[in-house]
């Protein structure tokens, strides 16, 4: 990301979407520097796995060393258990020789450190101390506290490239593995000290751009939390490309790299993974979206905080096909299995929204009626073993897919889209269980096989949902709500195993909602563009873009500032599963 908000990124669809805070925002090492030394002690910098500790100590010296300054740095990783001590603690947790799957860490980040090699690190007298690392407030000094934090994807590309480490290890392990053990232990645990610890930030790094970092006081970031929990806001959207990927993406968004083979995903709100971007006076400021939730989840929820926490329900994200191929034959687990095998406390139900499809364009969903299970996992294995294709519509049923269809998808349904769809999925927010059974005998992006898992699929596939079943409780009803002069609100039926529900608004001129204490995600997904006004503060979203309206808004008006009926997508969490 640009440490500088573009004109360019100011219209249409923008990848770069800020929320506009009092300020100031800073960049550079320099004045980091002269804030450290203004404040004549010593210097704690905590911060998130990924960040690029070692360069970014260098750069802060240097300026440091320039403006006079004796430091002694320490760093907190002295004071870790044994790498292979840390292994064993986490053992239990990383799903054995499975390549994708484990089970969320319980505890805290406290477990990685040696409790007399923290009691032991003591400043050194006459000269400017700071401890730094991942962990570093652990030390327990009384010092100003600085933390760095890193946005997600940037971490995924870092890992990619074989530049960083998990946790306690010293070297980097494969992408894959360190992505699992990303997921299930040291995100967890560095959440739950990043809450703690948020109280008390005195500076907030952005440090993606490493050379040219971004920072603020922590009381401009409390106070642009608070702001955003009152406001409409964007998520900072990330794509990645897929075996079967599409063009539609590259052809309706601006500023993506073309060099990319295709992009599969745009991640428009996935809360654990995507940022929030703060902007003063054209300088951005990226931290990770789930501070936001961190710092106070109830203004952001309302009464869904009582069942989720600090975890963000709802997830959005479009998977596109266009001249692309068939998603891979899938299901996800059931809330049990998910809660037994991976920490998680509710699952992967999901739906497909069709923004846009090419004629012809198919969902695949359900069984037919006369499913055999035994047979199909028969040929699944054998395909598998033996490289031969499937015809899978003997097993599944296929639906036509056009603008505005809604097809649920709750756990345990077998389910893929076709080619030439833009699906816009809206979801419960668990993001990476997704049992494959049949992926069309393709290779990934590396020219290796993809990883099927056919057992766990079978351990939850739901048989029920084949022939008529399918028709009657899969396919979204649509019916007209409440309406007025020029504009209407449609709701579309979700399953009763969904704990979101849908509703389209669909208007010439003006709507205006209110959120009843509950947190509204939502597209617009026909039209040019809206302006959208919470507490004073208008702020404009363009066709495809993703926004939240979080509880603490109250009222929100949506005003069409585009040529044609604007439609516009909302979810959010049912009354009864608060």
């Amino acid at each position: 990301m640009p440490a500088e908000k573009q004109s360019a990124q100011k219209s249409g669809y923008d990848i770069y979407p800020t929320f506009k805070i009092d300020g100031p925002i800073f960049n550079g090492f320099g004045k980091l520097a002269s804030w450290i030394i203004a404040q004549q002690q010593n210097i704690i910098i905590d911060g998130y796995s990924g960040v690029y500790w070692d360069i970014f100590v260098n750069h802060l010296n240097n300026e440091l060393i320039n403006k006079g300054a004796n430091v002694n740095w320490i760093n907190i990783n002295e004071a870790l258990k044994p790498e292979l001590v840390i292994h064993a603690t986490i053992e239990p947790f990383m799903g054995g020789n499975d390549p994708l799957f484990g089970k969320i860490y319980e505890d805290t980040l406290a477990d990685f450190f040696d409790e007399e090699l923290l009691s032991e690190i003591t400043p050194l007298n006459g000269c400017l101390n700071i401890i730094y690392g991942c962990g570093a407030a652990l030390s327990g000094w009384q010092a100003p506290l600085i933390y760095l934090d890193v946005p997600k994807n940037e971490i995924q590309f870092r890992s990619r490239a074989n530049k960083i480490c998990n946790l306690g290890d010293h070297q980097p392990a494969d992408p894959k593995i360190q992505y699992k053990r990303f997921y299930f232990v040291d995100w967890p645990v560095l959440n739950k000290h990043k809450k703690q610890l948020l109280p008390a930030v005195d500076i907030i790094v952005d440090e993606q751009r490493i050379d040219d970092i971004s920072w603020a006081t922590g009381d401009t970031l409390r106070n642009a939390l608070k702001q955003l929990s009152g406001h409409m806001f964007r998520a900072r959207p990330w794509f990645e490309p897929g075996v079967w990927g599409g063009r539609w993406i590259k052809d309706n968004i601006n500023g993506l790299n073309d060099d990319v083979v295709n992009y599969a995903w745009s991640f428009e709100l996935i809360a654990p993974e995507n940022g929030i971007i703060l902007e003063y006076d054209d300088h951005m400021l990226e931290v990770s979206l789930d501070t936001l939730f961190l710092y106070n989840s109830q203004a952001i929820l309302g009464k869904a905080a009582d069942r989720f926490g600090d975890a963000f329900p709802i997830r959005f994200d479009f998977l596109d096909t266009f001249d692309g191929g068939n998603l891979s034959l899938q299901c996800h687990p059931t809330v049990a299995y998910t809660k037994a095998n991976f920490g998680e406390d509710f699952t992967q139900d999901e739906t497909y929204y069709i923004l846009d499809a090419e004629p012809g364009a198919e969902v695949y969903l359900g069984f037919q009626d006369n499913i055999d299970a035994q047979e199909f996992k028969a040929v699944l294995e054998d395909s598998f073993q033996n490289n031969q294709p499937v015809e899978i519509k003997d097993y599944v049923q296929t639906f036509p897919a056009k603008k505005h269809d809604l097809f649920l998808i709750p756990n345990g349904t077998v389910h893929c889209s076709g080619k030439n769809n833009m699906v816009l999925e809206i979801s419960a927010t668990p993001y990476i269980f997704t049992f494959k059974m049949y992926d069309w005998l393709r290779p990934d992006l590396n020219g290796n096989p993809r990883t099927l898992n056919i057992d766990r699929a079978f351990e939850n596939l739901n048989f029920d949902r084949k022939g008529s079943v399918v028709t009657d409780t899969l396919i979204s009803k649509q019916r007209v709500a409440k309406q007025g002069k020029d504009w209407q609100v449609i709701n579309l039926t979700t399953h009763p195993e969904h704990f979101y529900a849908v509703e389209r608004f669909e208007f010439d001129t003006v709507v205006e909602e209110n959120t009843n204490n509950q947190c509204h995600v939502l597209s617009l997904v026909e039209g040019e563009s809206i302006k959208v006004t919470t507490n004073g503060l208008t702020q404009v979203i363009h066709y495809a873009e993703t926004f939240i309206v979080p509880a603490n808004a109250i009222n929100y008006t949506m005003t069409n500032t585009g040529n044609s009926r604007a439609k516009v997508v909302k979810a959010f969490v049912k009354d009864e599963c608060c």
